[in-house]
């Protein structure tokens, strides 16, 4: 399997993740309901935003993902 796994497409997979939280609505639910989805939907778009700008590599059957977490100049 390690020979068919592409690095590259499975940042693009959390790329086009992230995208899809933020564009989705809210379903219409109500209360404590409604805040936990907007909650785990926060968190969802945090981390495929997060390995979206990753580098990683796959270098002798072992994946390697780094995450830049300094802040911008």
């Amino acid at each position: 399997m390690a020979e068919e796994f592409d690095p590259q497409a499975m940042i693009e997979r959390f790329r086009e993740r992230a995208r899809a939280v933020r564009s989705r609505g809210v379903p219409p639910v109500e209360g404590p309901e409604r805040k936990r989805f907007i909650e785990q939907a926060q968190i969802d778009y945090m981390d495929f935003a997060m390995l979206s700008d990753a580098d990683a590599s796959l270098d002798d059957g072992v994946l390697t993902i780094r995450v830049d977490l300094r802040p911008k100049p």
